[in-house]
């Protein structure tokens, strides 16, 4: 994939995220693509993915995910994005979270992510969640 290419894809998968389609994310991934987050285990396959998603959307009904960036870092591409919402879903603290992270992306022969590394700071991701975004 050319380099506009895939800001393009980077764009249409930050929608994806804001859609709350969960589908609609699992459609980026190849047929067994995985996504793990912060070294968690895989969500292996699109159904799976799509349940990934289907978490952080429900956790933040109004989910806006931001493509901030792509950084090339050797046979992978590093996706940066800021996730912005309110923690509302069941359970929730009701209390609004901003935080940054990247997904290390390996692309396959169709243009597919065939693996996803997901990584942000889960300290400041649960201090946000308890106070909120000072």
């Amino acid at each position: 994939m050319s380099d506009p290419e895939l800001e393009k894809f980077a764009e249409r998968y930050a929608d994806a995220w804001c859609s709350q389609n969960p589908e609609s994310v699992a459609s980026f991934f190849a047929e067994n693509g995985s996504i793990s987050i912060n070294n968690g285990p895989p969500a292996v396959g699109r159904a799976a993915i799509a349940r990934a998603a289907q978490a952080f959307m429900t956790t933040f009904p109004d989910v806006i995910v931001t493509f901030d960036k792509l950084e090339p870092r050797g046979d992978a591409t590093a996706f940066h994005w800021t996730l912005i919402g309110s923690n509302t879903g069941p359970g929730g603290t009701g209390n609004k979270v901003r935080i940054s992270g990247y997904e290390l992306w390996k692309i396959d022969d169709n243009g597919l992510i065939a693996k996803s590394q997901g990584n942000f700071d889960a300290v400041e991701y649960g201090r946000q969640l308890r106070e909120g975004v000072n």
